[in-house]
């Protein structure tokens, strides 16, 4: 009898856990959400988000984008994010993310300063959206010119050109 009772009280203990876990998931989940519109992820890589004020269906969230960022780097596409960070561990997002450069107009410094807490909400956010989408075109060199549609950006100024030199 005492051996029940303990095994009933163990039981209650840990689904009581598991649902304030599933709770705490929950709430990071919306918080990575809340750090995906915050931080720009939607306006490059959920197609159409810009241009339609910050509109999109979730199903079309960050698969990627088939229009080109074009200038003195070539041509660059937004990554299919859902197809990318369900590849990765929680572990290898983190580290991806601390020293990943990418080409214009990908604003990496920001992500690369991004603490734990927020990319690990970004990475529960994305897993929860699941994959979709097929993966973004290949970057393009300089001088190839993009089959698609393209934003293009002139040169920056020689002053800000050199100042990461």
């Amino acid at each position: 009898m005492r051996t029940t009772f303990l095994l009933s009280a163990l039981l209650v203990l840990a689904s009581s856990s598991l649902s304030v876990a599933g709770a705490d998931t929950v709430a990071v989940q919306q918080r990575g959400r809340e750090l995906l519109f915050q931080s720009g992820c939607h306006d490059c890589h959920t197609p159409g988000f810009a241009m339609n004020g910050g509109q999109a269906p979730e199903s079309a969230w960050l698969i990627g984008d088939q229009l080109g960022w074009n200038g003195p780097w070539g041509t660059s596409y937004a990554t299919n994010l859902r197809l990318r960070l369900n590849t990765l561990s929680r572990d290898e997002w983190r580290a991806y993310a601390r020293v990943m450069k990418a080409r214009p107009p990908m604003p990496y410094w920001v992500l690369n300063r991004m603490s734990d807490a927020d990319l690990d909400a970004i990475w529960l956010a994305v897993q929860a959206l699941g994959k979709a989408g097929e993966p973004a075109p290949a970057a393009l060199p300089p001088g190839v010119e993009p089959a698609g549609p393209a934003v293009r950006f002139p040169s920056p100024p020689p002053a800000v050109a050199n100042a990461g030199r």
